[in-house]
């Protein structure tokens, strides 16, 4: 009817939309090749058949990819976020013994843009299909006038399950047990806050290929963890790296006791450049210098552990004194 509006004319555009998901299913059936849902994809939920395990146990994991975006998109690095959103879900999820089953996003974009939102599918497929995680659903959110043009929000759900005999114990944890530390890919996807700072007022110190280099996605420790399995190690506890730095990451696993650790210098081109404007305490509350995961295990499976995933190093022992005191070798 003349003068009447239609959604499409307020900004959203739900037919494109539909036709977005028949653009994505080639991405979502690379995270199906072993695992299957139970049902349909499309379905208005995802659906998963737990009748293998004998005593399921399930965990949940949700992040995202924090300011650490703004330079992703900045820079049209829409794979490399869909990577980062992925990992920070999983890989909490592997801290559990938990293995990653469903993996869900959330993209909130001003206008749908087919390209870039299957770019950032595309990134997040490249990562689940590595680890064996269903990318089960999702939700792309038209928002004209609430999300900018140039911004797109993201978020990310994964869905893990373990047997209960399976699951990593912490309270095992204790004194004189071994620290090994795995190294990270880059600076991951936290602390950008005060990466962006100190970019803005010190831009011109760091080149194109450095920025780059910190910019890498998260790395996704399901080699580790896998090769742990393998070789028959249980560690006390796992550690995912991310906002607070080893200190706090690790502080949350065990009560009455802590640790004194050594980490080796961090080898990111041109890290020293950012840290030459860091407080020298704050950045091992900030960053993951050059550790992005931490197994703790019993000194029997030391050998074992250095080997998972492209080898690990013992970075410290479980002492009695409570808290986690960090320093760089040869500082």
């Amino acid at each position: 009817m003349a003068g009447k509006l239609t959604y499409q004319q307020a900004g959203v555009d739900t037919r494109k939309a539909a036709a977005l998901v028949g653009d994505i299913k080639t991405h979502v059936a690379r995270t199906q090749a072993n695992r299957k849902l139970f049902g349909a994809f499309g379905l208005f939920a995802a659906c998963y058949d737990l009748s293998s395990y004998k005593e399921p146990v399930m965990m949940t994991g949700c992040d995202g990819v924090g300011t650490k975006l703004e330079l992703l998109l900045e820079h049209d690095l829409l794979e490399t976020a869909g990577k980062d959103l992925v990992a920070m879900s999983v890989n909490d999820i592997l801290t559990t013994g938990g293995d990653p089953l469903l993996f869900l996003d959330y993209i909130g974009i001003a206008a749908l843009d087919e390209d870039k939102i299957t770019r950032l599918i595309g990134g997040m497929a490249d990562y689940l299909e590595a680890c064996n995680c269903i990318l089960a659903g999702g939700e792309t959110a038209e928002m004209p006038g609430i999300v900018p043009v140039d911004v797109i929000e993201l978020s990310g759900f994964c869905i893990g399950c373990a047997e209960k005999s399976d699951l990593i114990d912490p309270t095992t944890v204790a004194v004189g047990d071994v620290l090994i530390g795995y190294a990270s890919d880059s600076i991951h996807a936290n602390g950008w806050s005060l990466v962006r700072r100190v970019l803005k007022d010190h831009a011109p110190d760091v080149t194109e290929e450095e920025l780059g280099a910190w910019l890498q996605p998260t790395r996704l420790y399901h080699d580790v963890v896998n090769d742990l399995k393998a070789s028959g190690v249980k560690p006390k506890a796992m550690s995912h790296i991310t906002g607070g730095g080893l200190p706090e990451n690790l502080e949350r696993l065990f009560v009455g006791m802590g640790a004194d650790l050594e980490i080796p210098k961090w080898e990111l081109p041109g890290i020293d450049k950012l840290l030459a404007h860091v407080d020298a305490e704050d950045r091992f509350h900030t960053f993951n210098m050059g550790i992005g995961w931490v197994a703790i295990v019993a000194e029997s499976d030391v050998e074992s552990a250095l080997k998972a995933g492209p080898g690990g190093t013992i970075i410290g022992r479980m002492v009695d004194a409570e808290g986690v005191r960090v320093k760089v070798r040869g500082e």
